[in-house]
């Protein structure tokens, strides 16, 4: 089995935390690999799982009645992929298909939640971090949204 904490530690996600704080985190940990076109998870599933893209990129999509999945982000090398394991009721709201092989470390929900109500030092830190991503993917909606919507006199 490889140790992941290396791989975890250089991911930017968790550039401030501990080592400590790492080393619980690793033991949510598991190493994937998924081929293009694959889903990651489908919108409506249960939300178990955070991840981190080690290689690849991955496509989020929505349905839209009458036009099928649209797609709303793309996630690529170096970034995190979903919150929704964060938020009651642990559901996806978006699909995410790998747009090329994918290699990513996927952290059960379940086991980080938990290490986080034992560690609130490590709750704090995860939860700011995933605060910010969320944050980030919000503002890249928004100047989306102005491009495609925005004033067209």
């Amino acid at each position: 089995m490889t140790d992941l904490y290396p791989i975890i530690r250089s991911q930017e996600f968790f550039k401030e935390f501990s080592e400590e704080d790492v080393h619980e985190v690793v033991g949510c940990a598991t190493n994937i690999v998924l081929h293009q076109g694959q889903y990651v998870f489908r919108e409506g599933e249960p939300a178990d799982h955070f991840y981190l893209i080690r290689h690849g990129r991955v496509s989020l999509e929505l349905f839209a009645p009458g036009r099928g999945a649209v797609v709303v982000e793309t996630v690529e090398e170096g970034e995190p992929l979903g919150w929704s394991w964060l938020i009651p009721p642990y559901k996806w709201h978006f699909a995410a298909r790998c747009d090329t092989l994918l290699r990513a470390i996927a952290l059960d929900g379940q086991c980080l939640r938990r290490k986080c109500e034992e560690n609130p030092r490590l709750g704090y830190h995860l939860m700011r971090r995933m605060a910010e991503m969320m944050e980030s993917r919000l503002q890249a909606s928004i100047l989306r949204m102005l491009d495609l919507y925005g004033d067209k006199r």
